[in-house]
């Protein structure tokens, strides 16, 4: 088994400089045997973690849990849901769909439609983007779910590792702040409000036109369109907990830095700063160097590129194959004993989902989503056999609050103060199991060849 190797360190810059260059700056104890013999430079040694040194969020797009796992066994999954009439709720069967599907409507709005105040009947009633902008009412289209040889690669994930059902979006809303909650665990913007859905107009970050406004939800539940500050925020995120341990961190992400899927863009702290040159990295494919030249850093967060991202409406079978190439290049590397995956998707698209989404607060959560944690650690349901389905309540502040633990962070006071650590998800008693690679269509060396789509990647 390889040597355990010890958390990163900041700067970034120094971790950037390793990967481009190569640099020979490390003592060579501190690097494992493994990566001597690839001949890299490696990177400083730093805060290890409680339990892992290296946590990878990917984030994937757009999907509900049923959309994903309706059928996946032992999953609390559902093959048909209610839909309303005008003559009352009927029940309407899930039809068997491929992954490239249509694009819903996933903003607040369309939420409350679904919704409903906890009948889960609305799904019919949200608009449904066909080719060339039309829009039409979702109808029966809503009430589908991926065929699972479509995503083969993440049923594979799920049958050896951790398949979460219950992790809840934060927030009833769209991609812009639920990119926003997995640094940050929230939006918040003063007593008790959170910004919700996209800015206006559909601009974000601190680049934004003069003028962008946000909307919010404020800690009653009320909603108020076009309320909120113009969407450059001061708030603090896992950045400024990281930064204060001297503890490493990337932002992977497509060749629009400026994006909604780009969180950081939004935060005044690193895009007015040195950071969002040496920490934010384009394009996403760097993710694989960066693994090659040992220079991973304590935390990363991975964004694909739209036609890689899952998202409905692109039509494109790519997605799947994505985060398996980033899971082998991790798992086929030095990194795989001390390190854990966290897949997840940021928002369920419009898509039919039969759990009621927990009202916690005034301002509740968003439907379920998929997630999959992949570690040598990942817990089994029984002894030596892969596999475990989590029932545990969870949302995006479990998955910060996970890092915050992991290296005793402190908390940012956002959803990660009452949401429960997606800890539960390992068992660190055990030994680090062998990594088996993952199957998919499309290979690493496919998203290394093919140029960026310079699709947008989002919007709404």
């Amino acid at each position: 088994m390889p040597t355990r190797y010890e958390g990163s360190v900041r700067p970034a810059a120094a971790i950037l400089a390793s990967l481009w260059s190569f640099a020979a700056c490390t003592p060579a104890s501190l690097v494992p045997s493994s990566l001597h013999a690839e001949g890299s430079a490696g990177v400083a040694r730093g805060v290890a973690g409680k339990h892992l040194s290296h946590i990878v969020i990917v984030i994937q797009e757009n999907r509900s849990f049923d959309n994903f796992f309706a059928t996946f066994p032992g999953a609390d999954g559902a093959t048909e849901g209610l839909m309303k009439t005008p003559s009352g709720d009927k029940a309407v069967a899930l039809q068997e769909s491929r992954l490239e599907m249509d694009s819903l409507g996933h903003e607040h709005y369309s939420f409350e439609l679904e919704f409903d105040r906890g009948k889960m009947d609305g799904f019919n009633l949200v608009k449904r983007e066909l080719p060339h902008g039309v829009k039409v009412k979702s109808g029966t289209y809503a009430y589908r779910y991926v065929n699972p040889d479509d995503i083969a690669p993440y049923w594979t994930m799920a049958k050896q590792y951790v398949l979460a059902d219950h992790m809840f979006s934060t927030q009833s809303s769209s991609s812009f702040t639920a990119h926003q909650d997995l640094i940050a665990g929230g939006t918040p913007v003063g007593d008790g409000a959170n910004v919700i859905d996209f800015p206006l107009p559909s601009s974000w970050g601190c680049n934004a036109p003069p003028g962008t406004v946000t909307s919010v939800i404020t800690a009653t539940g009320r909603y108020e369109r076009g309320k909120g500050p113009f969407p450059c925020f001061g708030y603090s995120t896992l950045r400024d907990l990281l930064d204060a341990k001297d503890l490493s961190w990337l932002y992977f992400t497509n060749t629009s830095k400026s994006s909604v899927w780009n969180a950081f863009d939004a935060i005044a702290a690193v895009r007015n700063g040195s950071e969002w040159q040496t920490n934010i990295v384009v394009p996403q494919t760097k993710i694989y160097q960066t693994i090659e030249s040992a220079a991973l850093p304590a935390v990363t967060w991975v964004i694909p590129d739209a036609l890689d991202s899952d998202h409905p409406g692109l039509h494109s079978d790519t997605g799947p194959s994505w985060v398996s190439s980033v899971v082998n290049a991790i798992g086929e590397s030095a990194y795989w004993p001390t390190t854990a995956i966290v897949v997840v998707w940021d928002d369920w698209g419009g898509y039919y989902d039969n759990v009621v989404p927990p009202q916690v607060d005034g301002q509740g959560y968003g439907f379920r989503v998929p997630m999959i944690v992949i570690s040598p650690y990942a817990r089994e349901a029984v002894p030596n056999t892969p596999g475990y389905i989590s029932h545990t309540e969870y949302n995006f502040g479990s998955i910060v609050k996970f890092v915050e633990d992991n290296w005793e962070l402190g908390r940012l006071g956002t959803a990660d103060l009452t949401s429960k650590s997606i800890v539960d998800c390992f068992d660190f008693k055990r030994a680090p199991r062998a990594f088996v690679p993952i199957g998919a269509k499309y290979s690493k060396r496919y998203f290394e060849r093919r140029p960026s789509s310079g699709l947008p990647v989002d919007t709404e």
